[in-house]
C-alpha cells in the first residue's frame, strides 16, 4: 500500500517500513485513516498486535483509543 502524505505528515511515506514501523502505522491509521486504510491494517497486522498497540499507545487520541479498545477485545 502506498501511504497518504497527509496521514504521515511528519515523515516521508516512501521510507515507512510496514514491519519495522507497525505500531506507528497502526496508531496513525486508527486515529486518522479512512475505511480502506483501516481495512488494510486489519488485513496486514494480527489482532494481538493491533490490540497491544491500542492498549499501550500514548499517542492515540482518547476517543480513538476508547473506540478501538471496544473493537479489539
Amino acid at each position: 500500500m502506498r501511504f497518504r502524505q497527509s496521514l504521515f505528515w511528519d515523515v516521508d511515506p516512501k521510507k515507512i517500513n510496514p514491519k519495522r514501523h507497525a505500531k506507528y502505522i497502526i496508531e496513525r491509521i486508527l486515529d486518522f485513516g479512512n475505511d480502506a486504510e483501516v481495512r488494510w491494517v486489519w488485513k496486514n497486522y494480527s489482532r494481538p498486535i493491533i490490540k497491544d498497540t491500542v492498549k499501550t499507545s500514548r499517542v492515540l487520541h482518547n476517543k480513538s483509543k476508547a473506540l478501538w479498545s471496544l473493537l479489539v477485545r
